[in-house]
């Protein structure tokens, strides 16, 4: 693994094709009804870090020239992304959003749902203009494995019987599949191989796997004023993610059976702290680091096949401060 790198550094080399993109994602986002604007302009301010359309851009850069539907494409995923974020916030009755009151807070469910529905809309709108079906269908089939992937989550989280291939599952398709398609689309927009579009969507799925894997350690050592949202917020919410499954699988019956009581009970602050010694004492966090590793070593490896670059050091790096990353 390279040395330790800021996003801001793997950006700037990128930042002309970011401006364009953020034109693009902006001017999609608009409308003429003054509370969506409001919303909108909340969305924009409060989003994250653009990780995704910035994925698009180092992809099509890869294998080619950045083109008017790199644009577009980059500023449709993350259209979609967004969508899914202020749908999972009704669902998780979540206050919070990367350290700011979520929408679901601050206008309610009704109103947040429609927002949600709105820009998914505006994702759609936006596909159509890249006149690429293959395009279409990529991105009407992450929008189902989103969906997907959440509705197994509730539906394992409800039955406290989440095996580690269902939790591989899940973020294959909440996480995994978008990043995936991100990097695969990207390529697709200025290359017609179709080794490159394969080769790309293979580094982004393993990426988007180590990212989520990242996301879930947050939750055991990462700080609520670092991190965006409520530490321990998992077992509050009863999800039990690939370092409490390991420990379960480890642990004594006995032990498994009162972990998930305090669970179904509703963790507090204290139960947090006795959960997360749980998962220390039984391997689950040295288990979790692992497989993050095993995942960020695949999708560097799909890069080996390119000729070193400034941008193929950009898309490993990208690997490291995603593995590394504290919120």
């Amino acid at each position: 693994m390279p040395k330790k790198i800021s996003l801001r550094q793997i950006k700037k080399p990128f930042d002309a094709e970011i401006h364009e993109y953020e034109r693009i994602f902006k001017a999609s986002m608009t409308s003429n009804i003054k509370l969506i604007d409001t919303i909108v302009k909340y969305v924009v301010k409060h989003r994250g870090k653009g990780l995704r359309p910035l994925l698009v851009i180092m992809a099509a850069k890869l294998v080619g020239k950045p083109v008017k539907n790199t644009y577009i494409i980059a500023s449709t995923i993350e259209l979609l992304h967004t969508a899914s974020l202020v749908h999972d916030d009704v669902v998780d009755n979540a206050d919070i959003r990367r350290g700011f009151p979520s929408i679901n807070a601050v206008w309610k469910n009704k109103i947040s749902v429609l927002m949600g529905d709105y820009l998914l809309s505006n994702c759609l709108i936006n596909a159509t203009k890249t006149e690429s079906i293959k395009t279409m269908q990529i991105l009407a089939d992450v929008s189902s494995r989103l969906s997907k992937g959440e509705l197994l989550q509730i539906e394992k989280t409800k039955r406290m019987n989440m095996s580690e291939k269902d939790y591989f599952k899940i973020i294959s398709n909440k996480t995994a599949a978008l990043i995936g398609a991100a990097a695969q689309l990207g390529a697709m927009t200025s290359s017609d191989i179709t080794e490159d579009h394969k080769r790309l969507k293979h580094y982004g799925e393993n990426l988007g796997l180590a990212f989520q894997i990242q996301d879930d350690l947050l939750d055991y050592y990462g700080k609520q004023s670092i991190v965006g949202k409520p530490v321990g917020n998992d077992f509050k919410d009863k999800k039990i993610t690939l370092p409490l499954i390991h420990a379960f699988q480890n642990a004594e019956e006995k032990k498994v059976k009162e972990i998930k009581k305090i669970l179904k009970n509703g963790a507090n602050t204290k139960s947090v702290e006795y959960i997360i010694q749980f998962v220390e004492n039984y391997g689950g966090i040295a288990y979790t680091n692992q497989k993050q590793k095993e995942y960020a070593k695949k999708a560097i490896e799909s890069l080996n096949t390119y000729e070193d670059s400034d941008v193929k050091e950009a898309l490993i790096n990208f690997v490291e401060f995603v593995i590394s990353r504290t919120k």
